[in-house]
């Protein structure tokens, strides 16, 4: 045991002298900027796995083989899909990017890709929807992220004998790893060459080859060929970012480190843990408790909870990338689009506070955070605290030279100490979302 032990840990050392001569461009490092300024976008969970209404991972978790999971070809037909419509959808609730499933763990590619016959084009819908929604989010002035699964459950190539999840779907032939890699090297190539500019690439499913749960480490059972696979990307789009969901630590050659369910530094799912890196941050949430459609899922989360989460994600310097899921014919669920109409007037008013800050200027409190930009910080009072008449904002060291209420932009009484900063709420009317004060310093 301390023999493979060792000789895993030399593999990994290997790896990682070769991936660290990765240095981002200055495209790169202007995209990540642009990236953390941005703060608020759509995850979009959606492809033949919806017709069966019951989530994105279906096929797992019913152990649906895969020539009986081959049908959906014959019954996913989209016809009410407009990517007009789901752009303006995110735009209008102040999202200002998009992350799309091109292809789910199920393997099904939902855009017309010259490597596979288990795709979009090939259904009765017969139209290539990545190419519609990156034609429609060029026009709108929505960056487009491309979420794509490491892990496969439909081909045989890849090596489901050491996965740990699709085990029951069937798969008798024996795998063929360097074939799979070079299947997704060819993918993302077109991913990245016939759609325009991508902003970036959200990786998910390293964990199915993990030696275990709690590994803490990239030690899998098998070589990702990353080091091959990120260089490929940055050659193709510089300025493309790169994320991989595999609830660790970023490793070189990753842009922005993701958390899913959780905000970073916190783990209420099991997902979280990872140390927080420099790198740019985001957290993804669903709207319900489902990613992809599920029909019998009804635990929406209110319009308060939703926006309160993504002030907490921007007071810890993170992205807030909220899901929908899309029913089987394309269209949005009137709870989802509904919710972000009223987020997006929301933010209408006060997404000021939100875009283009940066967070951690101190640690959270029980009250809510505090995030800035340029000669202001916005303290966002999300609880109301207990029966004393003030907000004590700690650390703040800038003279501070007025204090507004943004929500009927009063001004407020204040009194700075070494310790920090005492803001005045006597008669105040808190909000039930977020009672936002503007601080501006010299």
């Amino acid at each position: 045991m301390k023999k493979i032990i060792g000789l895993s840990c030399l593999i990994l050392s290997g790896y990682f002298l070769t991936a660290q001569t990765y240095l981002p461009t200055s495209e790169n490092l202007a995209a990540r900027q642009h990236f953390q300024d941005m703060k608020f976008g759509m995850f979009i969970h959606w492809g033949a796995s919806s017709v069966l209404g019951n989530g994105e991972w279906v096929m797992n978790n019913r152990n649906i083989r895969v020539q009986d999971y081959t049908n959906l070809r014959r019954v996913f037909n989209p016809i009410d899909f407009d990517a007009k419509k789901w752009v303006s959808t995110a735009k209008n609730a102040g999202m200002q990017y998009i992350t799309f499933i091109t292809r789910h763990h199920d393997g099904f590619s939902n855009w017309d890709t010259k490597q596979s016959d288990w795709k979009i084009t090939n259904t009765p819908y017969g139209k290539d929807a990545l190419k519609q929604l990156a034609e429609e989010c060029h026009k709108q002035g929505i960056k487009l992220f491309c979420y794509y699964s490491l892990l496969d459950w439909y081909r045989s190539d890849y090596q489901y004998e050491t996965g740990k999840t699709g085990k029951g779907t069937g798969r008798t032939t024996k795998s063929d790893w360097n074939s799979y890699i070079a299947f997704m090297k060819a993918q993302l190539t077109e991913l990245l060459t016939d759609y325009g500019e991508i902003a970036g690439i959200w990786f998910d499913g390293h964990w199915d080859q993990l030696d275990n749960d709690h590994d803490k480490t990239l030690q899998s059972k098998v070589n990702w060929h990353y080091d091959e696979i990120y260089r490929l990307i940055h050659q193709l789009q510089p300025n493309s970012l790169i994320s991989n969901n595999h609830h660790l630590a970023p490793i070189p050659g990753e842009d922005f480190q993701a958390f899913e369910k959780d905000l970073p530094g916190r783990n209420t799912t099991g997902f979280g843990g990872a140390d927080i890196s420099p790198l740019p941050l985001e957290t993804c949430e669903t709207m319900n408790d489902s990613w992809g459609f599920n029909i019998t899922d009804r635990k929406f989360k209110s319009v308060p909870a939703l926006i309160q989460y993504m002030v907490n994600a921007a007071g810890r310097n993170a992205n807030f990338l909220l899901n929908v899921g899309p029913m089987p014919n394309g269209q949005l669920q009137n709870e989802f689009s509904d919710t972000l109409a009223q987020m997006g007037i929301w933010m209408a008013q006060f997404g000021n506070s939100i875009y283009g800050t940066r967070g951690n200027i101190i640690p959270a409190q029980d009250w809510g955070v505090v995030t800035g930009k340029e000669k202001k910080y916005f303290v966002h009072v999300l609880q109301k605290p207990g029966q004393q008449p003030y907000i004590f904002v700690p650390s703040i060291k800038e003279k501070i030279v007025s204090a507004v209420l943004l929500n009927n932009k009063s001004t407020l009484t204040f009194k700075q100490q070494p310790e920090g900063l005492f803001i005045y709420m006597d008669g105040i009317q808190y909000s039930e979302v977020d009672t936002i004060i503007q601080l501006s310093f010299d």
